[in-house]
């Protein structure tokens, strides 16, 4: 069985818990639950975000270094123009 403990919270925090577990059909304990699922630690957090960039590695086919990474601002939107200039750069070999 799982141990409980208290966790104190304004009353306000509290009722407005409720009211959301309500409308979920959950307990209150339950929603807890479901919120505290939700929310990653920093391990995760960096795990996830060290994984997401292997696949954007793998899947464009870039070795972009986590530095290249840190420094952009749009990394999305740089990976786009690197893929599209790497493209230019196939046709006109290719031409």
């Amino acid at each position: 069985m799982a141990q409980h403990t208290t966790i104190q919270v304004s009353k306000e925090a509290r009722d407005h818990l409720a009211q959301v577990a309500k409308d979920r059909g959950l307990t209150l304990g339950q929603l807890v639950e479901q919120l505290a699922a939700e929310q990653l630690t920093a391990e995760q957090r960096a795990e996830r975000l060290q994984a997401d960039r292997e696949i954007v590695r793998d899947t464009i086919g870039l070795d972009l270094s986590d530095e290249e990474f840190d420094r952009a601002p749009d990394v999305l939107g740089n990976i786009y123009k690197i893929a599209a200039e790497k493209v230019r750069a196939a046709r006109g070999a290719a031409a």
